[in-house]
């Protein structure tokens, strides 16, 4: 058709043309708006090879079959290839069973034998920082989704301030202009100048069109990461010069039978105006600097660091039901199969990003930000602890585990954790307060290492189901081996193993046959003053008040025996 057209003169030569280098200019330009598409036929290409061979081998035999019965069993027959693909596939999710396999064999995985510390125990849940983010911006201000991150080496809640997408005109014409950085260790997070820091972007989560995070970095895709690479979360931090810069976590697709997603490094776009410059390059090239996993080691900001897409980590951690085999999370075997615990009132589900020390444990892992794991047995009814799983939030390729079920700990899981605070304070209206986000607490404490869940209390508001925030919440520790739960000061961290200690260490000493911890023991120095203070209550010694005192006994002696005499002295004379 094209052919013939073409071949009519030279005008309709120039409108072939003229309309190719149309295409051409349309498909380069807007190519963030098709790459879905690219990356849907990445990720499911061997199903759509798969039917569209069976679809030409089964349409060639039916038109070259003269037999109505032939043709009539083929039509059955692709029926029911189909179908099958369908409940096999998507209705019993094997396709979904076959990509975590793939991303279990993927999966640097090392078992660790003792659990590593926490630290700095971040004291506010997520969606209470979002709640209370959201209560210190104006009408026409968003606050995008919080990450904690390592801002000045300290942990941070960071999130941008932008154009809210309730007024599109604001995303068109506005910049993201201020970034919350607010400490995760204090009991009372303030959203107020200190914590505000003046910092434009001119890509952002809510703004409109080539200057949306989403479309800025898919520009910046070559043709190969078009079909493989897909941006995901996004993170607020300070780069080694101490600039503020935005860094998009990127999910790479990887694999032909049953792609899987794994780290795909990270797209860093630096903070600047909006200005013409701007608007070319990321139409034409996109915005941002990619970094793969393997540079990111150049990059001292970027170790240590939260980067990880959530959703990658969450495939690996539910990917170690398959430690018993492929077969073994089938519905006829399920020895080793786990699940990610799902609890309905919270609103952060896993994983927990949290601070571990891994000093003591024996193995090369660093010390910093993990997305952590309590996985469960499948069971509704099963609420223990199987493993805990430590995935480096920096994309570093491993994968630590520990597994409390071959151990025979008999831990409680994340999913008994909201019953046992209930039960503890009945007094509290539960219909509108909720214990959420139960994360690692694990502590030397008494002896050996103690495996704690820190809840936190949080109002829910009734006309939009929101977490409200309060700046003083109520905090619970519950212990994973004794099941119990000791409420806590998140005024006063520093007393809280003490706290829990006093409410628990009978029961320890009985149990275990523990010593003493705890105990206030007199110092030398204060010793010392006691004796000293007790010296200084002794009255001093007056020799001379000594002596009068004696001459006085001796004068009284006297005068009694002079009385005496005269006494004795008529009885004589008589």
């Amino acid at each position: 058709m094209i052919k013939n057209y073409w071949n009519k003169g030279s005008k309709q030569k120039k409108r072939v043309i003229l309309f190719s280098l149309i295409l051409l200019v349309i498909l380069f330009v807007m190519r963030d708006d098709y790459q879905p598409a690219l990356l849907y036929l990445r990720k499911y290409i061997f199903v759509i090879l798969l039917s569209v061979l069976v679809l030409f081998l089964g349409f060639r035999k039916f038109r070259r079959s003269a037999s109505g019965v032939t043709r009539t069993g083929t039509l059955v027959m692709m029926t029911i290839f189909f179908v099958m693909i369908y409940l096999v596939g998507w209705q019993f999710k094997m396709y979904e069973y076959a990509k975590t396999y793939n991303v279990f064999n993927d999966l640097n995985k090392i078992e660790i034998e003792e659990l590593p510390l926490t630290r700095n125990e971040r004291i506010q849940p997520l969606r209470n920082i979002y709640s209370m983010a959201n209560e210190s911006v104006g009408e026409t201000k968003d606050v995008s989704l919080p990450h904690l991150v390592r801002v000045d080496g300290i942990n941070k809640w960071t999130m941008a301030i932008q154009p809210t997408e309730k007024y599109v005109w604001q995303g068109m014409s506005d910049n993201t202009e201020e970034v919350f950085a607010v400490s995760s260790t204090t009991p009372f997070p303030r959203f107020s100048s200190e914590n505000r820091i003046s910092v434009t972007f001119s890509i952002g989560e809510s703004l409109k069109f080539s200057r949306n995070t989403y479309n800025a970095v898919v520009q910046r895709f070559n043709p190969w990461m078009l079909f493989n690479y897909e941006p995901s979360d996004t993170y607020y931090m300070k780069d080694d010069a101490g600039k503020w810069v935005e860094v998009v976590s990127l999910i790479k697709w990887k694999g032909f039978f049953f792609p899987y997603p794994t780290f795909g490094g990270v797209m860093v776009i630096e903070s600047g105006e909006h200005d013409f410059k701007d608007y070319l390059e990321r139409i034409v090239i996109g915005k941002g600097t990619y970094i793969s996993p393997e540079e990111m080691n150049n990059y001292p900001y970027l170790t240590r660091q939260n980067t990880l897409s959530e959703k990658v980590s969450r495939l690996q951690a539910e990917s170690l039901k398959f430690l018993g085999g492929f077969s073994d999370p089938l519905p006829w075997n399920m020895k080793t199969a786990v699940k990610i615990p799902v609890l309905p009132n919270d609103q952060n589900q896993q994983p927990f990003v949290t601070d571990f020390d891994f000093t003591d444990t024996k193995i090369s892992a660093y010390s910093g930000l993990y997305h952590w794991f309590g996985l469960e047995p499948v069971g509704d009814e099963r609420t223990s602890l199987t493993f805990s799983v430590f995935i480096p939030a920096d994309g570093t390729d491993k994968l630590y585990y520990y597994d409390h079920a071959a151990k025979k700990q008999g831990y409680a899981g994340v999913s008994a954790m909201p019953l046992k605070v209930i039960e503890s304070r009945k007094e509290y209206d539960w219909s509108v307060n909720k214990p959420v986000e139960f994360r690692p607490y694990i502590k030397d404490l008494a002896g050996r290492k103690r495996m704690f869940f820190l809840g936190t209390i949080s109002a829910v508001r009734d006309e939009n189901s929101q977490f409200d925030g309060s700046a003083t919440p109520d905090l619970a520790l519950i212990d994973s081996e004794y099941r119990d739960v000791i409420w806590i000061d998140a005024k006063k961290p520093s007393l809280w193993e003490e706290t829990v200690y006093n409410q628990l260490n009978e029961a320890w000493r009985a149990s275990e046959g523990i010593g003493y911890y705890f105990v206030d023991e007199t110092k030398t120095v204060e010793t010392a003053q006691k004796i000293l203070d007790s010296i200084k209550a002794i009255p001093s010694i007056d020799k001379e008040a000594l002596e009068i005192e004696k001459l006085q006994r001796q004068i009284d002696s006297i005068k009694a025996l002079k009385k005496l005499v005269k006494e004795e002295k008529p009885t004589l004379n008589e």
